[in-house]
């Protein structure tokens, strides 16, 4: 028997609707790695782009268990002594809300230059409203598949 190698005529991409309201970060975000990547596929090929797009609206409403909205985001501008930082609270406050979920997810994908490919099949939206609506994507309710997944404050 030989093992099934994906190529791309076999590969079927879905568009995935999740609501991220109230629901605590770090599951929401290993949720939507796995979808991106498309390890909840059987016939998933780590060297292939088998991932769903995936679209996430009220992403400014997510949830943090115990003091992780204090923890910083660094990076560093290039310029000596250029280092900076927000905490999550900070962004999640500011303009731009989606910051948050889209580096969570980042981080839960390997650092080559596929998973930078299947990044760019992320969207994420600070409110409800979205425009994607064109795709017909189906709504995957993150908050009922496990109770640790919600939080209420």
């Amino acid at each position: 028997m030989k093992t099934f190698t994906a190529t791309p005529a076999d590969i079927e991409k879905k568009w995935i609707l999740i609501d991220a309201e109230g629901v605590v970060l770090g599951r929401l975000a290993s949720i939507i790695a796995m979808r991106l990547r498309g390890k909840h596929k059987a016939s998933f090929t780590p060297h292939m782009d088998m991932g769903d797009n995936v679209i996430v609206i009220n992403a400014d409403k997510v949830q943090m268990t115990g003091k992780k909205r204090e923890e910083h985001f660094y990076w560093h501008t290039g310029h000596p002594g250029g280092i900076k930082s927000r905490t999550k609270q900070q962004i999640l406050e500011g303009a731009h809300p989606e910051r948050v979920v889209m580096q969570a997810v980042k981080r839960m994908l390997p650092g080559n230059r596929l998973s930078r490919q299947q990044m760019t099949h992320l969207r994420v939206f600070a409110g409800a409203e979205h425009g994607m609506e064109a795709q017909k994507p189906e709504v995957l309710d993150v908050a009922s598949m496990n109770k640790k997944n919600t939080r209420t404050a």
